[in-house]
């Protein structure tokens, strides 16, 4: 899948969860990336994070540094 892709995608997810009541917005992302990414998707995401996050949302860079924390 392209950086832009995935970047879009990881977006789109925070987008939807910064917009839902509550706390814990990041924890809710790494579950969903969790859930639905398939493991080559994340270690993509792994990656784009490596290279310092570009064009990813606070929120999904968020999540994307707990869930390589946790891999």
């Amino acid at each position: 899948m392209s950086r832009e892709k995935l970047v879009y995608m990881a977006n789109q997810i925070a987008t939807f969860f910064e917009t839902q009541p509550g706390e814990g917005q990041a924890e809710k992302v790494v579950q969903h990336l969790s859930d639905f990414w398939e493991p080559r998707m994340r270690e993509q995401l792994d990656q784009i994070v490596a290279e310092g996050g570009e064009g990813l949302k606070p929120l999904a860079l968020e999540a994307a540094m707990l869930l390589r924390e946790r891999a």
